[in-house]
């Protein structure tokens, strides 16, 4: 069966990969927010919950059935091997309703797959080419505490420390996306757009 060309969009908190995924959808192309999906499909697919609640206990989940995420996270933290456990129960589940996703815009040239972590393509997943999002440190500060004017600069910097470096995601990057502010952002991802447009689908 034909499916689309599976494009990863990736990068910082900050550095606008959210907006260049909207464009995206703007110019007709299906997005699949991965972090956002996982978060959905641990409260709303049963399978998924039952393995959530083997792996942590009951505490998972509120009396309405609610994903306890707080307690979970307090429950991981410090456990490595418990992360492991849940996350390898977690994405299986992620990875089959995304297949499905897949299947269902055979029709698209290609597809959008947005997350916050992500690999090279080909390393263990299904993407065909991985656009990294880019932006100086102080202006991706500048934009969060805009968005966010609860969280100071030092409780972004460490939310910025504990994800993966600009560096190691320009190691992924088949294609980088400068959103500086001093580029131009659309004409870069409408050339983006006409070139994945073009590729045959596999």
């Amino acid at each position: 069966m034909k499916t689309p060309l599976q494009i990863g969009v990736t990068g910082g908190i900050g550095s606008g990969k959210s907006l260049v995924c909207r464009v995206f959808e703007t110019l007709g192309a299906p997005v699949y927010y991965a972090d956002e999906r996982a978060k959905w499909l641990t409260e709303h697919d049963p399978i998924l919950k039952a393995d959530v609640m083997r792996v942590l206990g009951s505490g998972a989940y509120d009396s309405l059935g609610r994903y306890n995420r707080a307690w979970v996270a307090s429950q991981v933290f410090a456990e490595p091997l418990l992360l492991d456990q849940l996350n390898a129960v977690i994405h299986p589940r992620v990875f089959a309703d995304t297949t499905l996703w897949v299947g269902q815009h055979a029709d698209k040239p290609y597809v959008i797959k947005e997350a916050a972590l992500m690999r090279a393509a080909g390393d263990g997943n299904t993407l065909d080419k991985v656009v990294v999002v880019l932006a100086p440190v102080a202006l991706r500060i500048e934009r969060i505490r805009l968005r966010d004017p609860h969280r100071s600069p030092a409780e972004i910097q460490h939310i910025m420390d504990r994800q993966v470096s600009d560096a190691d995601r320009l190691q992924l990057a088949d294609y980088v996306l400068h959103n500086d502010e001093e580029q131009l952002l659309l004409p870069q991802i409408v050339a983006l757009h006409r070139e994945f447009s073009m590729q045959p689908s596999v």
